[in-house]
């Protein structure tokens, strides 16, 4: 179990916070060789991803104000934050020394980053899959946490130049680098959305203070446009009411999708979610959307299924098209777009 752990720090320091986060890239790789920390981490729920949920536990923990020195290698906490190569020791005393609260944690919340600077991407993947279908865009999401992605359209965009995208009048302004050869389907303005439902395990409600606060203590310390972000775009669902159902996003599936009129294009999605399902979770989703297909029409954004790519499946008058559309930075940083000009 605990070598388990450790390859898992080790690669979350590597694959996620290798140029984000150097606190936690640091702190990620020291736990690796920890027996104890590595034991305390081990109280994380079945299927969580460990380091997040780790470091959100001690984070939370210090911004509800725990005296600890710790704190002084926090950009969230302190104005000027000591240089992470002297922070181990003092992570490792405040795990010692608030064990029982960091255990409380670990297993009784989940990781529900709601990363609004993912919807970079799916700006222009909804924006495409409108263009395929003509028809008003009917969003499900399957592991929405607070429903913050259900709203992309109510943010603007812009992707390295003065051409601004989507809402206008937003106070939300997400950018990213796009990379590679092909360039995606920008229109000016977002496509018609008719219905947004979010389905997820445990709803998070941003008009409940201990909700808003779990997601913030989520978001890495150094990484303050995010904590802004979140914030702005909070006020923007305090504004539009969303359908949020708790409970299992695929046994619910067919049912939700049985209420949407026909002249809706149904989109399931989900950024990053599918990280925390089993195996026959994944593969009973695909199953689910196959199976929607052979009666209508349906659209699946995702990742984290077979690889880290973010995929758009879709079933018209029943037959099945795969399709890779981008690879993209974890927290939507940038995005290299896939699929040519001329296929859109």
């Amino acid at each position: 179990m605990e070598q388990r752990v450790a390859n898992i720090f080790e690669k979350f320091a590597k694959e996620e916070c290798e140029g984000y986060c150097e606190l936690y890239e640091h702190l990620s790789l020291k736990i690796a060789e920890d027996e104890e920390v590595l034991q305390l981490a081990a109280h994380a729920r079945e299927g969580q991803p460990i380091p997040n949920l780790l470091f959100g536990a001690v984070h939370a923990l210090l911004l509800k104000g725990k005296e600890h020195e710790l704190k002084d290698f926090y950009p969230s906490i302190v104005s000027e934050a000591k240089n992470v190569e002297g922070s181990y020791p003092y992570f490792k005393d405040f795990c010692e020394n608030y064990r029982d609260e960091i255990i409380e944690i670990l297993q009784t919340k989940l990781v529900q980053t709601n990363e609004v600077r993912r919807c970079t991407y799916l700006y222009p993947t909804f924006s495409y899959i409108y263009d395929i279908a003509k028809k008003p865009l009917a969003l499900i999401e399957i592991g929405t946490s607070s429903g913050l992605q259900l709203l992309w359209d109510q943010y603007n965009y812009s992707y390295g130049s003065a051409q601004v995208y989507g809402n206008q009048l937003s106070n939300v302004h997400l950018t990213a680098e796009i990379k590679g050869n092909h360039e995606p389907f920008l229109p000016v303005e977002a496509p018609p959305v008719a219905k947004r439902i979010g389905i997820d395990l445990n709803v998070l409600d941003l008009n409940d203070e201990e909700d808003e606060f779990w997601l913030n203590a989520l978001i890495w310390p150094n990484l303050h446009e995010r904590r802004e972000t979140l914030q702005q775009a909070a006020e923007i669902v305090k504004q539009h009411p969303l359908t949020l159902i708790e409970g299992d996003g695929v046994a619910l599936l067919s049912d939700i999708v049985s209420d949407i009129p026909e002249d809706y294009a149904v989109c399931v999605f989900h950024t990053h979610v599918a990280n925390q399902m089993p195996q026959q979770t994944k593969e009973d989703l695909l199953e689910e959307i196959k199976k929607v297909g052979s009666n209508r029409d349906i659209f699946h954004v995702y990742n984290n299924i077979q690889d880290r790519d973010l995929h758009l499946d879709y079933y018209l008058n029943g037959q099945e098209a795969l399709n890779t559309i981008a690879t993209t930075a974890g927290h939507g940083k940038w995005f290299t777009w896939e699929i040519p000009k001329e296929k859109a």
